[in-house]
């Protein structure tokens, strides 16, 4: 049981950090020392925040995951 736990809390925290890289550029940093990129990343989680509101209060819906190729034959009409 604890390890389902654990792979349920790492997936939701895997798709923020990718959330994260995609929109904020966050692979890399543009500051140097560890202080400035502290705040560059703070600023990165709050524009991270602002875009999952303005996505919630327009009703945009959230991604689906990808269908394999095999499940899109078997879903094939």
């Amino acid at each position: 049981m604890f390890f389902v736990t654990k792979c349920r809390l790492r997936a939701g925290i895997e798709g923020t950090i990718s959330q994260a890289v995609r929109a904020a550029g966050l692979r890399r940093t543009r500051y140097r020392g560890l202080p400035t990129t502290r705040v560059g990343h703070v600023f990165a989680a709050a524009a991270l925040n602002l875009i999952r509101l303005d996505r919630w209060l327009i009703g945009t819906p959230l991604g689906g995951t990808r269908t394999s190729h095999f499940e899109a034959i078997l879903l094939a009409p």
